[in-house]
């Protein structure tokens, strides 16, 4: 029975005798309060980008999840999304989507002030703790190296990766049509990701690290989350689910 309990930890429950064990799957960190000034913003970027790491050899990841978030309807709530995928299947696991208040307004480079707080909500329903997680938002690849997705993988303490669909900072040279081609995107002399082809004859995706991965892996998991999309798997998946075209409870 013990090892059928350790087993069965990963899917988010365990059976002691005739009793049901659920468990909280992605624990939170609570690293500071969102309802912050614009300056008081940029302040915990700063000093949160310094708490990033950059791994130093890869993973093997079982779960891979993707996270993204709606845009806020007529009354101000956005719907956030979390996909869990069993690799290299990337068959669906679980699905998890929650409807929260979106309070502060757009402003370029403090997204994560906006949308983290609405994607942790949904995460903390999740039964199964992902291994890595692809965000639908920049990394590092920002002016203060604390995008989407390593604010993100600091409050989950979970390697995270950056695919956003449009660059924030930086500049690259011409990707090649070969999907799994990509170039260097630089910002201030200093590599901050890069542009990923992902499909021929479509524009890249940006990748960047976000917490607990480097650039070398983060481009290897996001090429090989893809199928025959722009993009990766878990974060497409993703994005249909904060859409609401595809049920919170998978078949």
């Amino acid at each position: 029975m013990g090892k059928e309990i350790l087993a069965n930890w990963r899917e988010g429950f365990a059976f002691r005798g005739n009793y049901l064990i659920i468990q909280v799957a992605v624990k939170i960190n609570n690293l500071h309060r969102w309802d912050v000034s614009v300056t008081e913003a940029k302040e915990i970027q700063l000093k949160l980008a310094n708490k990033i790491v950059i791994a130093d050899k890869d993973i093997n990841p079982q779960l891979i999840a993707g996270v993204d978030i709606s845009s806020p309807d007529s009354h101000g709530m956005a719907r956030g999304a979390v996909v869990v995928l069993r690799y290299p299947e990337l068959n669906i696991v679980e699905v998890k989507v929650a409807k929260s208040k979106v309070t502060l307004p757009y402003i370029p480079g403090l997204l994560s002030f906006r949308e983290c707080p609405v994607i942790l909500a949904v995460c903390e329903m999740l039964y199964n703790t992902p291994d890595i997680v692809l965000v639908d938002g920049q990394g590092i690849a920002h002016p203060r190296k604390l995008g989407l997705a390593s604010h993100l993988g600091l409050f989950l303490d979970l390697p995270t990766i950056g695919c956003a669909k449009s660059i924030l900072c930086g500049k690259h040279e011409p990707v090649e049509e070969k999907p799994g081609s990509f170039a260097k995107l630089i910002h201030n002399g200093q590599i901050v990701g890069a542009a990923l082809r992902t499909k021929a004859k479509v524009k890249p995706i940006y990748v960047s690290i976000g917490h607990k991965t480097n650039l070398t892996m983060a481009l290897n998991w996001a090429m090989k989350c893809c199928r025959g999309y722009r993009l990766p798997e878990p974060t497409r998946l993703a994005h249909l689910a904060a859409s609401g075209k595809l049920s919170p409870e998978p078949k």
